[in-house]
């Protein structure tokens, strides 16, 4: 019965690959059938889903590490550079977690017309303490992974404010 299903599934399968993987994980190195596998290994091997990257979050343990770890870095001239995770279209603004891959940021404001961005930079300039002026959107206008200058602070000013928000 499992040879059969595996037939028909190799001939509706785009991926010849994928099905010799979890054909062999089916029969084991025994031979054997078990069909209990061919969910969850296909499951397994195949998922793209939310879970299939574990989220790493940045500690003070990680601070020796590359600058490029850090979604605070400072650039040439000296202004702080933060890498943003955006989440448009939330009740409120708020500062949501800080991990490898940027300072997850939660805007009060849908994505249409620039208006989560506005909202973005005020909310940052609020946060931190500096003008509307001193935050400035340097990449990401139409991405949810934004990058925001900010002049007139230290990075290390900016990231003890960032984590006193997300806590």
């Amino acid at each position: 019965m499992t040879l059969a299903r595996g037939v028909r599934s190799l001939s509706e399968s785009r991926n010849v690959g994928l099905f010799l993987q979890n054909f062999a994980t089916i029969l084991g190195p025994a031979g054997g059938t078990n069909s209990r596998n061919m969910g969850k290994s296909s499951k397994a091997k195949g998922s793209k889903g939310k879970d299939a990257q574990p989220v790493i979050y940045c500690s003070q343990a990680d601070a020796g590490k590359a600058a490029s770890d850090s979604p605070i870095s400072t650039d040439k001239s000296g202004n702080v550079m933060l890498k943003i995770v955006a989440k448009p279209g939330a009740k409120e603004s708020k500062v949501t977690d800080i991990s490898c891959e940027g300072v997850g940021v939660q805007i009060g404001a849908p994505p249409m017309d620039g208006e989560a961005n506005a909202e973005l930079v005020k909310f940052l300039a609020s946060a931190l303490g500096v003008r509307k002026s001193d935050v400035s959107l340097e990449r990401g206008s139409k991405s949810r992974q934004k990058t925001v200058c900010v002049s007139g602070l230290q990075a290390e000013d900016v990231e003890t404010k960032i984590r006193n928000l997300c806590s």
